[in-house]
């Protein structure tokens, strides 16, 4: 198992890097192995302001659009993930000695917003591939439970994002 990206561009206001997905997943490859998560799932779906405004409305009471929002799988779970002894079949249909590979564990989901992330890199003089970069390293890294609620905090989450994106080759 791997970890894998599920993709979708839900927006048409903006015209988004060509090979954006195959971007993200190196991106995902790269902070899963900084951060040592080999398996799981992560969706990435790019919406426009009105979109991210509504969810941002709802899940976080701010009537604004955002540029990203981050909504853990990891953090809802709970509880302990069950073991599964090896005797034991999640999965009837399998012939004796047939390995059953199973779907990987989500993580989460992140949902951008194209156009926020437009304005964003003209503001900030950089690509729209790097902003989008950057913004889907950040919502991975709320996704895994980094926060930026105070200095420190927020200093280890940026020098993650920062390693991620130069690896990449998305450096400012």
């Amino acid at each position: 198992m791997t970890l894998r990206l599920d993709f979708a561009n839900e927006q048409e206001e903006v015209t988004l890097p060509e090979g954006l997905e195959r971007r993200l997943e190196e991106l995902l490859a790269l902070a899963g192995e900084m951060e040592s998560i080999e398996t799981g799932d992560v969706s990435v779906t790019i919406v426009d302001d009105e979109a991210i405004r509504e969810l941002n409305l709802q899940y976080r009471k701010l009537d604004k659009p955002t540029d990203v929002l981050s909504f853990s799988m990891w953090e809802s779970a709970g509880e302990e993930t069950p073991i599964v002894y090896g005797d034991e079949s999640e999965d009837d249909d399998a012939e004796d000695g047939e390995t059953v590979e199973l779907p990987d564990e989500p993580i989460g989901d992140i949902v951008i917003s194209a156009a926020t992330a437009k304005r964003q890199s003209e503001e900030y003089g950089h690509s729209l591939e790097r902003e989008l970069g950057f913004l889907f390293v950040h919502g991975f890294l709320h996704l895994i439970g980094y926060d930026h609620e105070d200095e420190a905090a927020e200093r280890v989450m940026t020098e993650k994002q920062e390693q991620v994106l130069q690896r990449a080759g998305l450096s400012r």
